[in-house]
């Protein structure tokens, strides 16, 4: 058996509330709308991971979802200028990656994350 995607479900009433966070400001398509449910992603090739962790590293909360960009300063200058609340960071990490927190829409705790070259 091999496993070809893991998707993460979040329960909201309000699921036009995510195109502003996933779409218009991290850019993932809308690869599916069915009214009761709406699936953003990319076409690219994405590693398939799932973690389990007692906290987010640093002594933090340990985030409902992770997020690997390219350009992690562009990406906090658009959730701050769209209004988002970023509760850590930035900041680069001893494990390698620079990273902060935001809450998406749904209060969910978001870890957007760029490995450091």
């Amino acid at each position: 058996m091999k496993i070809k995607r893991i998707v993460a479900n979040i329960d909201t009433p309000d699921i036009a509330a995510a195109k502003v966070f996933y779409h218009d400001v991290l850019g993932l398509d809308l690869l599916m709308d069915h009214g009761w449910i709406a699936t953003y992603g990319s076409d690219e090739s994405m590693s398939i991971q799932i973690s389990f962790a007692s906290q987010g590293g640093s002594d933090t909360p340990t985030p409902d979802l992770s997020i690997e960009v390219d350009e992690l300063e562009a990406c906090y200058k658009k959730m701050t200028d769209a209004g988002f609340e970023v509760v850590y960071g930035p900041v680069d990490e001893p494990w390698g990656v620079r990273r902060f927190f935001v809450r998406d829409p749904f209060g969910r705790l978001v870890n957007i994350l760029a490995h450091l070259s």
